[in-house]
Parts: C-alpha cells; sequence; structure tokens
C-alpha cells in the first residue's frame, strides 16, 4: 500500500472517501492477500474514527427550545445507533 497520512490527520470527508475506495477495492478482489488484510485493517481503523467523530459531533449537538415563559435552554440530542455492521 502506498504512504497513508494518520487517521487522526484526515478530515471526516476524506476518511470517508478512503474507506468507500478500500470497500470498493476489497469487493473488485483484485489484490493480493496481503494487501487485502492491509486494507481490510485500515478500513476498520477508519471506520472506528469516522463512528467516534460522528459520535462526538452527535453529542454536542443540541437544540435550542423556548419554554413557555420565553426562557431558552438546552436539551441534548440522542445519539444514533452505531450497531450497524458492515462486511467485506
Amino acid at each position: 500500500m502506498a504512504e497513508q497520512k494518520n487517521i487522526e490527520d484526515l478530515t471526516y470527508k476524506e476518511a470517508s472517501q478512503e474507506l468507500e475506495r478500500i470497500i470498493r477495492s476489497l469487493e473488485s478482489g483484485d489484490m493480493e492477500l496481503e494487501e487485502s488484510l492491509e486494507s481490510y485493517t485500515r478500513g476498520v481503523e477508519l471506520l472506528k474514527s469516522l463512528r467516534t467523530r460522528l459520535s462526538e459531533a452527535e453529542q454536542k449537538v443540541s437544540v435550542l427550545l423556548q419554554d413557555v415563559d420565553g426562557t431558552d435552554h438546552l436539551a441534548p440530542a440522542d445519539a444514533a445507533s452505531t450497531d450497524d455492521k458492515l462486511s467485506f
């Protein structure tokens, strides 16, 4: 595999695009076993990073609600489910 940036240095968009490329490459079946294993490992690391980032973003998201008396308060949003599974 070519020299890769650290996952922490990738933007969310870059990480998701790289994960999509890895999935397409794995699905093509054109890689050698060693390269497939490296790609799969990188894909799992990217997926974990993306899920963590998404979860952190969801926790920061809050909805501004207007009370009956006119005072504002913040209500945290519900986090999305992360129980989906990727299969390669």
